[in-house]
């Protein structure tokens, strides 16, 4: 496996950092301090680069927009989608500047589950394309199931389940790297399709548990204890999770994400 680029688009849960609120109205940032910008957190959603420059999306948050500028990320080529929540999908509709700038529409990777809800939330955008233009976004449903290897974007993409509590999701392995966001249990499957990982990003909503739908810092510093993980990066993160204390209290091999963050690896 060629080397790969990781950017993380966002690293916050489906409320962000901070969130809306706050005594003046500036936000509710939980023990997160305000004047670490590290701490300021989009919705969670990556973008994975292929050794021939070919990018995956990883969900269409809806944030979409202004991560893409703030990182420099001209163009994608294909999309997988987790899951259906709202903090994954409603970014949607501006896939449509991206259907301009690759004058195409996109495969859509993702369950039957995931599939149906999007096709009935956003049904326009599964429609046949009729050239020339691009005036709302165009997407090619593309079904898929966890256990699945499939190639897009010049990449083999092991697909795994997920258990986010009431739902599925997908987590997803490409060489060395895994993304698991949006889980609360992780089976022996889902274990096995991660065993040896070098860098894995994984959803950790809040320090201690028990939640219902996310995991916590205990069960995912367990998690990547027993799939020899050599580097996990924390994303899907909340308001009581403070990046300065994370980065001083976790132990090697485990760091915070933060948005804009970016690796490569083989």
């Amino acid at each position: 496996m060629s080397a790969v680029r990781v950017t993380l688009l966002g690293t916050g849960g489906s409320a962000g950092v901070p969130m809306i609120g706050g005594e003046d109205g500036t936000g509710d940032w939980g023990v997160c301090d305000p004047s670490e910008p590290r701490n300021r957190r989009t919705r969670a959603s990556i973008v994975v680069e292929s050794a021939t420059g070919m990018r995956l999306l990883v969900d269409t948050a809806p944030d979409m927009r202004e991560q893409l500028l703030a990182c420099r990320v001209p163009r994608v080529d294909a999309v997988i989608y987790t899951h259906a929540h709202a903090d994954h999908i409603t970014g949607l509709d501006d896939v449509r500047i991206l259907n301009r700038i690759g004058g195409r529409p996109l495969d859509a990777f993702a369950t039957r589950r995931t599939l149906e809800e999007l096709t009935r939330r956003f049904g326009y955008a599964f429609r046949p394309w009729e050239p020339p233009g691009f005036f709302r976004p165009a997407l090619v449903a593309r079904e898929v199931e966890a256990g699945e290897t499939i190639v897009t974007a010049d990449m083999p993409v092991r697909l795994f389940e997920q258990d986010h509590g009431f739902s599925p999701t997908l987590g997803l392995r490409i060489g060395g790297f895994g993304y698991s966001t949006d889980v609360v249990r992780l089976d022996d499957a889902a274990l096995a399709a991660l065993a040896g990982i070098d860098t894995w990003v994984v959803g950790c909503f809040l320090r201690r548990g028990p939640h219902k739908t996310h995991a916590d810092l205990p069960q995912v510093m367990d998690w990547a204890r027993r799939i020899g993980a050599r580097r996990t990066v924390l994303t899907h993160m909340g308001t009581d999770m403070d990046w300065a204390w994370l980065r001083a209290n976790l132990p090697p091999g485990v760091e915070p994400g933060h948005d804009g963050m970016v690796f490569e690896l083989t």
